[in-house]
């Protein structure tokens, strides 16, 4: 297939120099790495391109490329069979890419999303850090100060002892 590789709807198309990177950049679950590594590898993967929602992948055969999202993987012909760990996986049909049909990813499925692992280096649940100490009001530069009231007007008096009657 030879279209144009039209730029994102913020105006930018830049390609990314591996898988890991634009899965990063996309801020897809950890829990999908792997399954869309799997896919990608079985497909046959060339090059990966920034779409703004999601990851153009173009494939080395000519075939459509594959829309990688957060929770999905577009793309896939209806006779395309794509196994991954031994297991064909399910294809469904795209309703807002037709004719094409796209596969669910670990973390889009009921009940997985619960179940993440922590990513590496991941910070310390909350319940293990200790409480924060409560902290000293901050002093102010201006502080407040009495200069009075007028006895006539009744309004403040400023800091040279007058009022709005006095001028």
């Amino acid at each position: 297939m030879n279209e144009v590789q039209g730029p994102t709807p913020a105006g930018t198309s830049r390609p990314y120099r591996s898988l890991a990177e634009a899965l990063r950049a996309h801020r897809i679950p950890v829990e999908n790495h792997e399954f869309i590594a799997a896919v990608t590898d079985a497909v046959g993967i060339s090059s990966y391109i920034d779409r703004g929602r999601y990851i153009e992948a173009i494939r080395r055969t000519p075939q459509a490329p594959l829309h990688i999202g957060r929770t999905y993987i577009n793309g896939f012909a209806e006779d395309e069979q794509v196994s991954v760990a031994g297991r064909v996986l399910p294809l469904l049909p795209s309703e807002g890419r037709a004719p094409y049909f796209y596969v669910t990813q670990p973390s889009g499925l009921p009940g997985v999303a619960a179940v993440r692992r922590p990513a590496s280096g991941a910070r310390k649940p909350a319940a293990s850090r200790p409480a924060p100490e409560p902290r000293a009001p901050r002093a102010t530069n201006l502080s407040e100060r009495d200069y009075g009231v007028c006895d006539v007007c009744f309004m403040v008096k400023n800091a040279a002892g007058k009022c709005g009657c006095d001028e």
